[in-house]
């Protein structure tokens, strides 16, 4: 039973978590790296991936419903295609590899991912000249498909293509909430022919769900208060932090 093992720390992480993935849909899209990392850390890399999923969707649900007069189905629809081809092949991945295979290459992942946010928030300059071209959506697409199914950490990658095609703030918050909204429904029967998505991880779905409520109404009244660059800048270095540690260098 997953429910028991938690001890009262391990709760605690586990609202945390919650709450950042409700701050994250918001549009603070550095926080993601956040919940990948207790989630795993919790429950194990390739597991936690079927305990966040159904969150996430509650997440998107919610962002859909605030910010969903912002959206571009044009980039969407760019977008989806190439996403689906890579859940496909993440869920081809993970039935071959197993948790000291999964473990390091979700850190290496997230280290990836935190090193490519880092330079979209210090150095948008240098994509500012990436053509709008459907070869760039098409890699975007299927690196954020392999990047969700792996580790649900696509967040990034699809900030980063958002900010190369120069999508406004609200645009971007909501046209990657139906993005993720749709992407994160379609992985529905992949997590759950993986064994991944069962009675216990959904109980704790339940449990969490009022604190991403939370965090969703608290990153909405952040997002137009505090500059999202040093916000995303703090909680990037403690993502990389502990994906370090995810990887066994310390």
């Amino acid at each position: 039973m997953l429910l028991p093992t938690l001890t009262s720390s391990e709760w605690l992480l586990a609202v945390v978590a919650a709450f950042g993935i409700g701050i994250a849909k918001s549009g603070f899209a550095g926080v993601g790296l956040i919940h990948v990392l207790i989630f795993a850390f919790l429950f194990g890399a390739r597991d936690s991936t079927g305990v966040v999923l159904p969150m996430l969707i509650v997440g998107d649900t919610l962002a859909v419903t605030t910010f969903r007069q912002h959206a571009r189905w044009d980039y969407i629809q760019k977008m989806l295609p190439p996403a689906v081809i890579g859940v496909v092949v993440g869920t081809l991945l993970m039935s071959r590899m197993t948790e000291n295979q999964f473990k390091p290459l979700i850190g290496g992942l997230i280290i990836g991912l935190t090193v490519l946010q880092l330079v979209r928030l210090w150095r948008p300059s240098l994509f500012e000249l990436v053509p709008h071209q459907l070869w760039f959506a098409w890699i975007m697409g299927l690196l954020a498909g392999i990047a969700t199914m792996l580790a649900n950490a696509a967040g990034p990658i699809m900030a980063l293509y958002f900010l190369a095609v120069t999508l406004p703030k609200l645009e971007l918050v909501g046209t990657s909430a139906w993005f993720f909204l749709v992407l994160n429904c379609i992985k529905i029967p992949f997590s759950i022919s993986l064994g991944l998505i069962h009675f216990d991880t959904l109980t704790l779905n339940a449990i969490l769900m009022p604190c991403i409520a939370a965090g969703l109404f608290l990153g909405r009244w952040l997002v137009v208060r505090i500059p999202q660059k040093a916000f995303d800048g703090f909680l990037l270095a403690f993502a990389g932090i502990a994906a370090l540690r995810l990887v066994g260098l310390f």
